[in-house]
């Protein structure tokens, strides 16, 4: 047998009040008499009395809900985690709460999430947009949604956005290798339609191009969604016949999993896992140099400490909730693009020189 879920009259019926009465103590309005409180508080407890904030919300005829929307590629990845937790401490300052999902970067599940977010009537939402047209949300923008993009923009979408200088980060860490006497550089990526990504590769191919050359396809790999994927071929271009002697990777994990690969080959070794490319029997391994994109947990103590191209997600996140709520209390200013500065640390893994150097 199902209950019936107890609505708000039957608690003023249980209390003796009028229905008013139960509305003002529910939504902690003055005007109600400490006793007359107490005892319609006894008559919710007593019938399991929950409040309805999705009807609520459709009787607030446009109001703000105080709450906004947080859609990312994966909230278990760090980088995204450290933002929402930015994006949290900014909602928490002007009394909001935030809803979280994840998309995986598909379209489809972007649209589901957004779906669950409109049910709700969050007052804005801030977005890693997946790689698709996005020109379904403006209807979302025309019921009032504020909606700021991060870390790529959205395709078919006016909005504010919040990058960073990908390509110009890429380029700086191709370059710093090329310094150190590297020209078979090699680039594990993530997915190519990913827009970061695509500007990445492309500060790679300028880098290379400003001194005349042509990265060898067969030292490339895009697609890369995780670090099994990432580790794999790592391992696939550090065999190589003519293996480079440097890795240039697209995100953290992408990093870790070309860190990941060399693993197995230091399992007797007390030491952290070192970046070790293999070789040849007869030959000794040699090191390979490694700059990667994204700053991560403990990149500092591995054997080489890691060189990276680090982006600060807090900061992302922080500016892109500026947007938001400035949005929210009537900023009606042209969108705008925030583009934030990258920062190459050098810490030993990426000032490896060939071996032909050493």
């Amino acid at each position: 047998m199902v209950m019936k879920r107890a609505t708000m009259r039957d608690v003023a019926t249980a209390a003796g009040v009028s229905l008013m009465t139960v509305s003002r103590v529910v939504n902690g309005e003055p005007g109600v008499q400490p006793e007359t409180a107490a005892r319609v508080e006894r008559a919710i407890r007593r019938l399991g009395y929950q409040r309805n904030d999705a009807a609520r919300q459709l009787r607030r005829k446009g109001k703000p809900t105080q709450t906004i929307g947080l859609l990312v590629d994966d909230i278990a990845n760090p980088f995204f985690a450290t933002m929402a937790r930015a994006v949290e401490d900014a909602a928490r300052l002007h009394s909001f709460v935030v809803l979280i999902g994840s998309s995986n970067d598909s379209l489809e599940r972007e649209r589901e999430v957004i779906s669950a977010f409109s049910a709700r009537r969050v007052d804005g939402v801030i977005l890693v947009p997946a790689a698709g047209s996005h020109r379904f949300l403006r209807a979302q923008q025309e019921l009032g949604v504020k909606v700021v993009c991060v870390d790529r923009p959205a395709d078919n979408l006016v909005a504010d956005t919040v990058l960073v200088d990908n390509r110009h980060g890429a380029y700086r860490a191709i370059r710093h290798l090329m310094l150190h006497g590297h020209r078979r550089i090699g680039y594990l990526g993530d997915r190519e339609d990913i827009w970061a990504v695509r500007e990445r590769f492309a500060g790679f191919i300028e880098a290379l191009a400003e001194d005349g050359i042509s990265p060898d396809p067969e030292l490339i790999r895009h697609g890369l969604r995780g670090r099994a994927e990432a580790a794999a071929a790592a391992v696939a271009l550090l065999s190589h016949p003519d293996p480079p002697t440097a890795l240039f990777t697209s995100n953290d994990l992408v990093t870790m999993g070309a860190i990941d690969s060399t693993h197995g080959q230091q399992a007797h070794s007390q030491k952290a896992p070192a970046l070790v490319a293999p070789a040849a029997p007869a030959a000794p391994a040699a090191p390979i140099a490694l700059v990667g994109f994204d700053e991560f947990a403990l990149a500092d103590k591995l054997d080489p400490p890691v060189t990276v191209v680090a982006q600060d997600p807090a900061a992302i996140g922080a500016t892109a909730a500026q947007l938001l709520f400035a949005r929210i209390n009537g900023d009606t200013s042209p969108p705008r693009d925030v583009v934030l500065l990258t920062r190459l640390i050098a810490r030993g893994s990426g000032e490896i020189a060939p071996r032909s150097r050493q």
